[in-house]
């Protein structure tokens, strides 16, 4: 075994620990709503996310490898309000899975078609990868806010970045809709219209500290003016 690849090992055997366990849980999340194992786009669902998974794990290890330790939890100086919004944020995306095998895994109360599902399949690719793109250039990409003084923190404007201030946020509304779309459930966009709520207000909440605390970023609001998408917000 190569260096290289005991380094990799050692980096994302915790990512790998965590994502087996995300992926026994989504399955719960999937299967038992639905009260059934036969139910086709629960498995496509589950084999796009592994596979997604797989590729982000890759492309960060390859651009930014030390954020496998970054994000393992909320690291000391997490504001206290922002913990409880992100656990929040993880409870509506953990949520659209169930909601939306209770709607076309179980009672059908609101069947759709397969087109509309394809267009999911788009989102939930394209939210991932966009999500992966935002954490591959910001080697600040925790998943709390706070001023990181203990790893020389930055302002970060490349990538996606130079484009609009917080990807990450955009992107994930993107996948969770996708998510629920990809599911053939309109009522499991309930949760994702939700999410959007609430990074609503995580990304004011961020602003606020990242303009009064980190050096720099006041000056980026102005180069950057967009906070999700252009020409909107």
């Amino acid at each position: 075994m190569t260096q290289e690849q005991t380094r990799f090992g050692e980096a994302v055997a915790p990512s790998l620990g965590s994502l087996a366990i995300t992926v026994i849980v989504m399955f719960a999340a999937l299967f038992w709503p639905a009260g059934r194992l036969d139910w086709p786009r629960g498995w496509m669902f589950l084999g796009l996310f592994i596979l997604l998974t797989a590729f982000a794990i890759a492309w960060i290890w390859r651009t930014n490898p030390e954020l496998f330790a970054a994000r393992s939890r909320y690291q000391k100086g997490t504001k206290p309000w922002d913990a409880v919004v992100a656990t929040l944020t993880i409870i509506l995306f953990a949520a659209i899975l169930p909601v939306g095998a209770f709607d076309d895994g179980r009672f059908h109360w609101a069947p759709q078609p397969g087109w509309l599902v394809l267009i999911g399949y788009l989102l939930m690719t394209a939210g991932y990868l966009g999500l992966t793109w935002a954490q591959s250039v910001n080697r600040h990409f925790e998943p709390t806010v706070r001023i990181q003084t203990d790893r020389d923190h930055k302002v970060i404007d490349s990538g996606p970045y130079a484009v609009i201030r917080h990807p990450g946020y955009a992107f994930a509304i993107v996948l969770a809709a996708g998510m629920a779309l990809s599911l053939g459930s309109l009522y499991a966009l309930i949760p994702a219209g939700l999410l959007v709520v609430v990074l609503f207000g995580r990304t004011l909440g961020e602003e606020m500290e990242l303009r009064r605390g980190l050096e720099g970023y006041a000056e980026y609001m102005e180069r950057v003016r967009w906070r999700w998408v252009p020409g909107v917000w």
